[in-house]
This record gives C-alpha cells, structure tokens and sequence, in this order.
C-alpha cells in the first residue's frame, strides 16, 4: 500500500558557491610506489597508470566513484578530480562545496553529473565541472538522489521520496510507505520506480505519478543501494539475508542467509553476488541460485572480478585472488600501502589509493 501525498511547490532561485582549493595534479615521476613493481609481478598485475595528486596540508583522500569512463575522487575537504578511467589523465579538479558540508551520492545521467551537496541538488559538466543547475531543497537528504529522463527522486529525512521535475525541479508529487518508515535507497528507469526502507519495505511505483506497482518486504531493514540486474534486483537486509527477487514484478526468487546483521549493499558482477557480513568475512554466491561458492574470513571488498577469479582486499591489507568455480584461494599479495579503494563491477581493473593522493589502476595479466 502505497501513501500518497500533494505537494505545493515553492522554488528557490539562487547559486552555489564552490569554494577555491588548491588540490591539483601532482606529477607522476614520483618513485613512491602503491604496490611495489615486485608485489605487482608476483601478484600476476601490471599497472596501467599511477599518479599522484597535489595535497593541502591536512587533507586526505577520501571517497572513490567510478562513473561511465571516469575516476571522480573527493578529498575530506570536498575538493574533486575526475580521472579518465582508461588513461589516468585529470579531466577536471575543483572545490564543489564549503568544508564539512554533507556530500551525498554521486550520479551520472546521459551528460550530466549530479549530486546533493547540504541541501542543494546540483547539476555539473562531466568535462568541466562547472554548475549548471542548482536547486535548494527544503528537506535533508539521507540517500543518493536517482533519476530518469522526466524525473529526480530524492530520499528525504521526512521519510518521503520526492519527485522533482528534471528540467526546472519543481516539485510534482511525492510518497512515502505506508508504515511511514525512512527511505535507505532508490532506483529509477523510464518504466518504474523501486525504493526501499529501513522497515523491510521494498515498493516500485510509475515514474510519473504516486500510482503503486508491487510491494516486497524483507524482516529487516534495507541496506542501500539496491543493485538491478536485467530484470532481477539484489539487495541486502539486516534480517541477516541477501535478496533476489523479480525488479518487474517483485516477486522472490531466492535469499541467502548470513552469518550477521548486514550493513552494506551487496556488489553484483556476471555470475556471482557478492556480500560482505559484518564481523564475519565475505561470501560469494550464485547469481543464479542463491548458492554459496565460497567465503572468506577477514576481506572487506571485492575489488574487481576477471575470468572467474575475484580480486578481494582484506582488513590486513592483502589482495587474495580466489578461484569462484573452485571454490579456492589461488594466491595473496602485499597490498599494505593501500587505504583506499573503489569496488569495480564493471571490467576486470584495480582501483587503488592511500590517504595522500597516490591512486593507482592495476590490471590481471591474461
């Protein structure tokens, strides 16, 4: 059941004020290695590109998004670098908002970036990083913002998902679940709406209007985001369990239950769902069946999958490559100077970091 409420729409015209730092790229002769060329041979990687950005004096890196064909990388003073994924080459650096300001999610939408900065959903150039919209929002912001080509949909702290029209951000309609719980993530497409709750609820709407197409409900909360593949969505729930169920029609189709509370989206590759559980490890299951290939105490993230073998970190610092088919660790590698890192699902290469700004791109060798 699906509550609904009218919203009357007052918009704010004003501009964002970026602020002027003085993080840069540094250069890339720097003999300061992430992984040692050594690590690298004996781990079967080859680097693609290393660089090292310019830091202030007390900023670190901070968070990692991959995005299409780019890197964007923010420091804890919210100053960002988009990296051309392939290349390593600085496409744009710049402050995006004050110090200390809230910085939630990060989206790509045919050519445009978006992102809620504080309260203000802001639209940016993918090549310059200039604002090109920006809209205050009379609500805090808990989750990504999403959106489709009519459409944004934003989580709000009043446990609503408002929908705001693209082209001017106006306010056309907004719902919430029936047991009013808070929104943990959102999904869109040009066909239907899927946001989930820290209730359990998992509730698809249409696009343009407060109309109800299914609902779901897990016994625990929703850890966002939830992941769509084709026409099956996973996600994760504190009742312990990982989820498939049908995104069309939200139907179950298996879950898999862990070994403790969950706290984090699962990632979600070709063949295989992977799941990180609190306290525990790591387990890889069957995209197909719910089964579990393997798990692995101590890892913390997937990193990359390339022919049938993922690339996992652990919390003391090492890259194990394991065998999914076989169910079996192939072989371990020194990763102690990384500290940052971003999951890639997307091909078969190794983003890593550290806190001063070295990043890096590593790749299997066929």
């Amino acid at each position: 059941m699906l509550k609904v409420m009218r919203y009357r729409t007052i918009l704010f015209v004003s501009m964002a004020v970026f602020c002027v730092a003085a993080w840069s790229e540094g250069t890339e002769g720097d003999s300061s290695r992430l992984v040692s060329p050594e690590l690298l041979k004996a781990g079967n990687l080859k680097i693609l590109w290393e660089r090292k950005l310019a830091m202030k004096p007390g900023e670190s890196l901070g968070r990692l998004f991959i995005l299409d064909n780019r890197i964007y990388v923010l420091s804890d003073l919210n100053f960002m670098v988009s990296l051309h994924r392939e290349k390593g080459n600085v496409i744009f650096s710049k402050s995006v908002t004050e110090v200390g300001l809230p910085i939630v999610g990060l989206g790509l939408y045919e050519d445009e970036l978006f992102c809620v900065l504080g309260n203000k959903l802001v639209e940016m150039s993918p090549e310059y990083g200039t604002e090109r919209s920006m809209k205050r929002l009379k609500f805090a912001v808990l989750c990504p913002a999403v959106r489709n080509s009519s459409y944004f949909y934003v989580g709000g702290a009043d446990r609503r998902v408002h929908a705001l029209r693209s082209e001017d951000k106006v306010q056309v309609f907004e719902v919430a679940a029936e047991d009013d719980s808070m929104i943990s993530a959102i999904l869109a497409n040009e066909d239907f709406v899927v946001f989930a709750t820290d209730s359990g609820r998992c509730i698809s709407f249409r696009p343009d209007k407060p109309t109800q197409l299914w609902q779901f409900a897990a016994a625990g909360g929703i850890v966002g985001p939830m992941v769509r593949d084709a026409d099956s969505l996973f996600f994760a729930s504190k009742d312990t369990n990982v989820y498939k169920i049908n995104v069309l029609n939200g139907k179950f189709v298996w879950k898999y239950q862990t070994a403790a509370v969950l706290d984090e989206a699962p990632r979600v590759t070709g063949d295989v769902v992977y799941q990180r559980v609190r306290d525990e490890g790591f387990v890889a299951i069957s995209k197909d069946n719910g089964q579990l290939l393997w798990d692995l105490s101590g890892v913390v993230d997937l990193l990359a999958e390339a022919d049938g073998k993922a690339y996992v970190i652990t919390k003391a610092g090492k890259l194990v490559v394991m065998d999914n088919k076989n169910a079996k660790q192939l072989y371990s590698v020194n990763f102690a100077g990384v500290s940052k890192y971003v999951s890639n699902v997307l091909d078969s290469k190794i983003y890593i970091a550290d806190v001063s700004g070295r990043i890096a791109c590593l790749k299997p060798i066929e």
